[in-house]
């Protein structure tokens, strides 16, 4: 019997912006990403399901669920950007994907 292992991996907003990764948050300009901490871990026991929380100041603001097989269909239909955190924040799908599977799929 295997054991369920979550894995996370943090990121500031600046070393997301800077991997292309995160496009805008908005409302925040981006030398205060440095602020803004990322999660992005496996959600346990859910192959191919991310949960990305993301804390301002320390103080934990919003928790959204990305399943890497909808990723690749937004890539699919050729969709670049994806809004997350209800729209607060913009992402850049194909390295979203490209970080997950270095990051996750890539050993």
């Amino acid at each position: 019997m295997t054991k369920n292992r979550t894995t996370v991996i943090k990121y500031t907003a600046s070393e997301l912006f800077r991997k292309k990764v995160l496009v805008e948050i908005d409302g925040l300009d981006t030398s205060r990403f440095r602020n803004v901490k990322f999660d992005i871990a496996t959600a346990a026991g859910v192959v191919g399901t991310f949960d990305i929380s993301a804390k301002f100041l320390g103080v934990t603001m919003e928790k959204v669920t990305v399943v890497f097989q909808d990723l690749l269909q937004l890539q699919y239909e050729g969709v670049t950007e994806m809004k997350i955190f209800e729209g607060r924040a913009k992402i850049n799908v194909n390295s979203l994907i490209f970080l997950l599977n270095k990051k996750f799929y890539g050993k």
